[in-house]
């Protein structure tokens, strides 16, 4: 089976400027189109921005008016899907020709999601991931995704799946990925540490599958002018550091990490070596227990409101 390049960006983006964040979309995929990737992963919440710092004006029982208002602007700068950004993206998607894997904040209605937008290489949306639990604070932003956006998306690339952030550290979302024949896993983060390079390269072993783990990097200068939690001794000062690393089904890391630069990473997938580490584990096959483990995925959508004719 021949190679399949991929390419992870470790960027820097725009918090609060949606449309800037899609120019960079545009170049970051464009350059590694160039490259010859067929498929391209971005760090979440790439669109939209991470408010890293920010507390909104929240403490317990109490909420602030300044807080409020910085809410409301970064509901303003949240896209809707579908809609004009994620057309945007989908061109973008289908003007490289490349798989493309990009995080957004998401509107939907008045409640704002962590989502993972995945596309084809003729630009259709194959599927959108909402995060299923934010991590601490952004629970008081995200809205709770559910299972039937867990998908293996199957593509030109490969088998193509997405998790974000800290949904790598619970074993059933793990789990609900393997049994979908995941090849490569894609892990984007708004906070990267060595601790989360470990992670990616034990999911990698523990799937037999490509990890595909990507972050931004961020510094005092990329934050908007008066955006307090991103203060430091100079503009240079960083603020997120990457971090981002391709891992292969045996653990080892074929690129990365890199630390505190705006990078991409290039790596050519031989996707026949996943049965060749399956061979002796395959965690949902010949290594798993039934008789003693189940897991239980429940793929209904969840909505408050449902509504029937008659």
């Amino acid at each position: 089976m021949p190679a399949t390049r991929v390419a992870v960006i470790q960027a820097a983006t725009r918090l609060f400027d949606p449309w800037h964040a899609i120019d960079l979309v545009a170049g970051w995929t464009a350059r590694a189109a160039a490259q010859r990737a067929r498929l391209v992963v971005f760090p979440e919440s790439f669109v939209g921005g991470y408010p890293k710092g920010s507390d909104f004006g929240a403490v317990i029982g109490r909420r602030s008016a300044e807080g409020r208002e910085e809410y409301r602007r970064y509901f303003e700068s949240a896209v809707e899907v579908p809609g004009p950004a994620a057309d945007a993206l989908g061109r973008i998607a289908a003007d490289a020709g490349t798989v493309l894997v990009v995080g957004v904040i998401e509107r939907d209605g008045s409640t704002l999601y962590c989502a993972m937008l995945t596309f084809g290489p003729d630009g259709a949306l194959l599927g959108k991931r909402r995060k299923l639990l934010g991590v601490g604070a952004e629970r008081l932003l995200f809205g709770w995704g559910d299972a039937s956006t867990l998908d293996v998306h199957p593509t030109d690339a490969g088998r193509v799946g997405t998790v974000m952030c800290w949904e790598n550290l619970m074993p059933a979302v793990r789990m609900a990925m393997y049994a979908q024949d995941v090849q490569i896993y894609c892990a984007p983060t708004a906070v990267g540490t060595e601790l989360d390079v470990v992670t990616a390269r034990h999911i990698a072993r523990e799937g037999r599958c490509f990890v595909l783990a990507a972050n931004q990097v961020m510094r005092v200068a990329d934050y908007p002018p008066g955006y307090l939690p991103a203060t430091g001794p100079g503009r240079g000062t960083v603020i997120s550091r990457g971090g981002s690393v391709i891992a292969g089904p045996d653990g080892g890391v074929l690129a990365g990490p890199v630390w505190d630069e705006q990078t991409m990473l290039l790596a050519d997938l031989d996707l026949d070596e996943i049965p060749r580490w399956k061979y002796d584990f395959d965690v949902t096959g010949h290594f798993a227990r039934p008789d003693l483990f189940r897991l239980t995925v429940d793929r209904s959508v969840r909505s408050a409101v449902s509504t029937s004719a008659g």
